[in-house]
């Protein structure tokens, strides 16, 4: 219950106070997202399945949001960033697109 209470006062505070995002970080910001949608829909599923850790959620939702940024970063050194962002983009969504079909069945029956 305290992460969805800390999830929504987040939520609210970002759509009151509009914070901005500095220009070397917005490269950055749409990979991080998506990674965090990623952990967080496998911990849905996890919790669904009742396979479900915390410890392994935060490490999860950390690791993806740190290795996600790191092959953006790497792909700007490399002058790649788009094609690696993309990269990131399309496996993430895949992932992030199986696990809402999997909380889907848990759901629905279906």
């Amino acid at each position: 219950m305290i992460p969805a209470i800390g999830l929504v006062i987040g939520l609210v505070l970002g759509l009151w106070l509009h914070p901005d995002v500095p220009l070397w970080m917005q490269p950055y910001l749409p990979i991080a997202v998506i990674a965090a949608l990623d952990a967080l829909f496998g911990g849905i599923r996890a919790a669904l399945d009742g396979l479900f850790d915390d410890k392994v959620f935060v490490v999860s939702f950390l690791s993806n949001v740190v290795v996600a940024a790191f092959i953006v970063f790497l792909g700007d050194q490399l002058g790649v960033g788009n094609q690696l962002s993309t990269g990131v983009v399309v496996v993430l969504g895949l992932r992030i697109f199986t696990n809402v079909a999997s909380i889907r069945r848990h759901v629905f029956k279906a």
